[in-house]
C-alpha cells in the first residue's frame, strides 16, 4: 500500500526578502509546476541543499503564491515518500541598501578634520558634507573615538565614509577609494629649533631619533622608509609628539605639514619649532568608503561629484574656510 502525505508549503517574506519553503518529496524534478524554473533560473538539487531561483521581487512572491494554489490541487502531491526542503530564493534586495551614510574622520587631525567636544568639524568633513548634499543622500556625522579604533570599525563595515585619509595598499584592503582627491595634505619633517639639525632629505634623518602619531600613513614610499630606515617612536597624538620634540626626547616628528601648523598655532609656541624643507612627500587626501560597508555602491557617483567641485574651486574655498576657522577658534576636544 502506498502511503500518501499532504504537501505543507509557506510563503515568507522579511525586510526585502522572500521565499517559499514546502515539506515533501516529489518523484522528479519534472513534477514540478514550471513556475520553479521561470524568471531565467534553471532549478537545481543537490541532496539536504535548498532549490535556488535567480533573482525576483515582491510581485514575484505573489505569483508563487498563486502557484502554490495550483500545486496544492495536483494530483502529484499524493505521491510524496520523504520529506526534503525546497527553498525558492529570492534575493531582490538581499544585500542591505544605503539609507544614510555614517560619516567619521580621525579626531585629532585639524585643519583638516578634528572634533570639538559637540561634532567633527574641518575640511575633510566640510568636503564630504557638500558632495553628500548635492547628491541627495542622507548622511550622519559621527564622531567614534581615536583614530585607531575608526580603522577597526571601517574594516568590520560599522562605518560607511571615512574623511580623509592616504591610500596604501593596506588600506585598500578594506577601503574604496575614488579617482578624485579632495585635497592635497604634504608631509614634512618638525624640528626643534634649539637642537638644529641639518636636513636635505631623508636619508639625513638615519642616525636620528624621530617620531609619528599611532595610525599615521604617509604613502610615496615614505611608510616603507620609516620602517626599514629610521628609528620611529609612536605616540597616541600629534601634541604628545610636539611635547617629545620640545623636551628632547625624538630629533623629529613627522606629520602633515597642515596639522603641525594648525597644533602649534593651538599651543601659541610655534617660534620653539621648525619645519625641514623639503617636504617628504605631496601625497593626496582622500574621501574613502568602505568595503563592508552599505554604501560601497556610491563611489562612481562620489567621484564625479568630487571632480565638478573641484574644477569648479569649490574644494579649494571649503579647505580656506575651515584652516580660517581652526584658527580664529582652535577647539580640540580629548575624550
Amino acid at each position: 500500500m502506498t502511503a500518501t502525505h499532504r504537501l505543507s508549503c509557506t510563503v515568507w517574506e522579511e525586510e526585502g526578502v522572500g521565499g517559499v519553503a514546502c515539506i515533501g518529496k516529489p518523484r522528479s524534478l519534472k513534477q514540478m509546476p514550471a513556475a520553479a524554473g521561470q524568471h531565467g533560473a534553471k532549478p537545481r538539487q543537490r541532496a539536504g541543499f535548498p532549490l535556488l531561483l535567480a533573482a525576483g521581487d515582491r510581485d514575484r512572491l505573489a505569483q508563487h503564491r498563486r502557484w502554490l494554489g495550483v500545486l496544492a490541487m495536483s494530483s502529484h502531491l499524493r505521491q510524496w515518500g520523504w520529506i526534503s526542503g525546497l527553498w525558492l530564493g529570492l534575493t531582490a534586495g538581499a544585500q542591505a541598501q544605503c539609507n544614510r551614510v555614517v560619516l567619521t574622520a580621525d579626531p585629532s587631525y585639524p585643519p583638516l578634520h578634528w572634533y570639538d567636544g559637540n561634532t567633527l568639524q574641518g575640511a575633510s568633513i566640510e568636503i564630504a558634507k557638500r558632495v553628500l548634499t548635492e547628491l541627495r543622500i542622507p548622511y550622519e556625522v559621527r564622531y567614534q573615538g581615536p583614530f585607531p579604533r575608526i580603522m577597526t570599525l571601517a574594516e568590520r563595515g560599522e562605518v560607511d565614509m571615512i574623511a580623509t585619509l592616504k591610500k596604501t595598499p593596506e588600506r585598500e584592503a578594506f577601503l574604496l577609494y575614488p579617482k578624485t582627491p579632495a585635497l592635497s595634505n604634504p608631509v614634512a619633517v618638525f624640528g626643534a629649533r634649539e637642537h638644529p639639525f641639518e636636513f636635505r632629505d631623508r636619508a639625513d634623518l638615519i642616525r636620528l631619533r624621530g617620531g609619528i602619531t599611532r595610525g599615521n600613513v604617509f604613502g610615496g614610499g615614505v611608510d616603507e622608509y620609516l620602517r626599514d630606515k629610521l628609528t620611529i617612536q609612536e605616540s597616541n597624538s600629534p601634541e604628545s609628539n610636539f611635547e617629545k620634540l620640545a623636551l628632547g626626547r625624538i630629533d623629529y616628528f613627522i606629520t602633515g605639514y597642515y596639522t603641525g601648523m594648525a597644533l602649534l598655532l593651538k599651543r601659541g609656541d610655534e617660534e620653539r619649532f621648525v619645519v625641514k624643507e623639503p617636504y617628504l612627500v605631496d601625497s593626496p587626501n582622500y574621501i574613502v568608503l568602505t568595503r563592508n560597508g552599505k554604501c560601497a555602491d556610491k563611489l562612481d557617483l562620489i567621484d564625479a561629484r568630487l571632480a565638478l567641485l573641484k574644477k569648479s574651486g569649490a574644494l579649494d574655498e571649503l579647505i580656506r574656510m575651515s584652516f580660517q576657522k581652526w584658527k580664529s577658534q582652535p577647539t580640540l576636544a580629548e575624550k
